[in-house]
Formats: structure tokens, C-alpha cells, sequence
């Protein structure tokens, strides 16, 4: 009889229930699916916590240069290090918006959480990169930033660097008494900040002297279209010619070795070919940066941020020094 009684009180509290269920489903359905994304909530954050695996991408100008390879090892010796970062190096084959673009949107769809990029021009790529943002998605620019705020620009100083290329080489004329004379200038674009500042700094070595800066020329960082422009600038009777990327500077002093003509050759950025050819007595000098620094420092920032970490300043120097035949005795 007790049993008997039990189940009645039993039945008659699960109907009440059910009937206070149907009364109030929607504010209980809300109530719990507001519960259901607060312990969603609390559970990715303790994931995060105990260290929970990040997917960053690298994304760069292109494949084609040693320097986005070194940028590269930089950000792999980072993984490494925290051992808990899931990593991609994604690139176009050229220098291309369009291409870059897409690589950024891949990155994307491929859950990226955080984009360590290099911007091809600072506004092409603004409105993917704005739609990643917008999604959730850390950016932290190594080397060259697009016109958007970012977590940090890992880069070097690339006006005052420039300057120094353009004081090395004024240096070097007046050492073999040419105090007046053509400077070529061979560019990747009118559109990468990185280069354009590296022009600027140049330029800026030059005001108050005698020499001549002709008309910048554009071989988007291809060797062999960088070294026709060379070429073509010492037919025009140039004394001194600034090359503004690896590409750029290849090709000048490949354009240099070719005429035999003594003109004085000082580029950017370093790679085997490049250091040949400054031994070789081809090139002058070369602006090196530290591109495994911008890898690396740019990786474990992203992670910060992705951790809710302080990642200090928002600019990073990541520094240059000039190498020329002397300093690789």
C-alpha cells in the first residue's frame, strides 16, 4: 500500500511538471540554450587555458623569395617552441593581389584563428582581411601591413634603413670622386609599403647633393625583369642603382656583373645569390633585414593574443644591418 501511494505522489508530481513544462516551454528553451552557450563559454576558456591548440597562417607576398623563406623558418622555430600552435605557410607564386586575396580567404575557410601576413599593398587586400577580422580572426602583420589595425607590425624601419642604403652609396661615389651623376631606382611598386618607405628613405640620402634621381621603375620583384631595368638604366649613363627587394637587388647586380660597367649597386634584403654577388664586387651593399625575428616574434604575438595575453607595442623594429664585402671577411 505504501509502494501503491509512493507511485501516485510520483505520477501526480510528473504531470505537474508536464504541465508547467507546456506553459513555459519557449522561456525554459531559452533559459536553456542560454545555459547550454555559458558552459560553451566556460568550456572553451578552459581549454584555452590548458593550452588549446591555435591554427595560425602565414600568409606572404610570394613564394620567391629567400626572405619569406626565412620568415617562414622563423615562425616554424616558434611552433616548435610552444608545441601548441597548428601552422601553415600559404603564398600566390607571383606578387598578385587577386592571388593573395584568395590565399587570405583559404585561410579563412581553413579556421584560422590568427594571420601572420604581409601585404602585397596595403588597401587591395583590405576588405578579406576586414571580413577576417569580423570573424574573429587575430591579424599580425610581418614585414609590410595592409591599411588596417592589426594586434602588432613586426618590421623593419624601412624609411630609415632606406636612407642608410642611400648614404652607403653617396659614401661610395664620392670615395671614387663622382660627385655628380644618374641613380636609378629599381621598385617592386607603387603600392607595397614596405618598398615605398625603402624609396623614400633613399631619396631623402640624396637631397642637397648633385646627383640626379631619375624615374623609379617597377619589376615586381622579378630578378630577371629587375635586371632588364638595371640594364637599361646603365645605358642611360647611370653612376649608382638602388635595388628595393631581393628580387630588385638580384637583378641589379646580375645586370652589373653582365656590362661589366663600374656602377655602384646597393640593395635590400639577403640572400646566397645577393652575398655572391656583393663578394663578386657586383653589389656594394645590402640592407639585411631580420626576417626569421618578424617569424618568429609575429608567431608567439598571435598566440598572446589568441590567450588574451598583453602583446606590447602595437610597431616592432625588427632592425637591419649593412652588409657589404668587408663585413663578410
Amino acid at each position: 500500500m505504501k509502494r501503491k501511494l509512493q507511485a501516485a505522489v510520483l505520477s501526480l508530481a510528473m504531470a505537474a511538471s508536464m504541465c508547467a513544462g507546456c506553459s513555459s516551454g519557449q522561456k525554459d528553451a531559452t533559459a536553456t540554450a542560454a545555459a547550454e552557450a555559458k558552459t560553451e563559454a566556460k568550456t572553451e576558456a578552459a581549454a584555452a587555458s590548458a593550452g588549446e591548440s591555435y591554427k595560425i597562417y602565414l600568409i606572404t607576398m610570394d613564394q620567391m623569395d629567400q626572405h619569406w623563406v626565412n620568415v617562414d623558418a622563423g615562425a616554424q622555430k616558434a611552433v616548435k617552441e610552444l608545441g601548441n600552435v597548428e601552422y601553415k605557410w600559404l603564398a600566390p607564386d607571383v606578387k598578385d593581389d587577386a592571388k593573395q586575396i584568395e590565399c587570405i580567404n583559404n585561410a579563412v575557410a581553413g579556421g584560422a584563428q590568427a594571420i601572420l601576413l604581409a601585404a602585397n599593398g596595403p588597401d587591395a587586400v583590405t576588405a578579406s582581411l576586414q571580413e577576417a577580422i569580423d570573424a574573429g580572426v587575430k591579424v599580425v602583420y610581418v614585414d609590410s601591413a595592409a591599411s588596417l589595425p592589426a594586434v602588432q607590425t613586426l618590421a623593419t624601419d624601412n624609411k630609415a634603413a632606406g636612407k642608410t642604403a642611400g648614404e652607403e652609396m653617396v659614401k661610395a661615389l664620392k670615395a671614387k670622386g663622382i660627385e655628380s651623376g644618374k641613380i636609378g631606382i629599381v621598385n617592386v611598386n607603387a603600392a607595397t609599403a614596405s618598398t615605398v618607405a625603402r624609396e623614400e628613405g633613399f631619396r631623402s640620402a640624396f637631397e642637397g647633393t648633385a646627383f640626379e634621381i631619375l624615374e623609379t621603375q617597377y619589376g615586381e620583384g622579378d630578378a630577371a625583369k629587375s635586371k632588364d631595368i638595371a640594364a637599361n638604366y646603365i645605358t642611360q649613363g647611370c653612376v649608382g642603382i638602388f635595388g628595393a627587394n631581393e628580387g630588385s637587388t638580384v637583378g641589379t647586380g646580375n645586370a652589373i656583373q653582365e656590362t661589366g660597367e663600374t656602377v655602384i649597386g646597393v640593395g635590400f634584403d639577403k640572400s646566397d645569390m645577393i652575398l655572391q654577388l656583393i663578394k663578386e664586387g657586383y653589389l656594394l651593399a645590402t640592407m639585411a633585414q631580420n626576417p626569421d625575428v618578424m617569424g618568429y616574434e609575429g608567431l608567439k604575438t598571435a598566440v598572446q593574443s589568441l590567450e588574451g595575453k598583453d602583446t606590447g607595442s602595437e610597431n616592432v623594429d625588427t632592425g637591419v644591418s649593412v652588409i657589404t664585402k668587408d663585413t663578410l671577411k
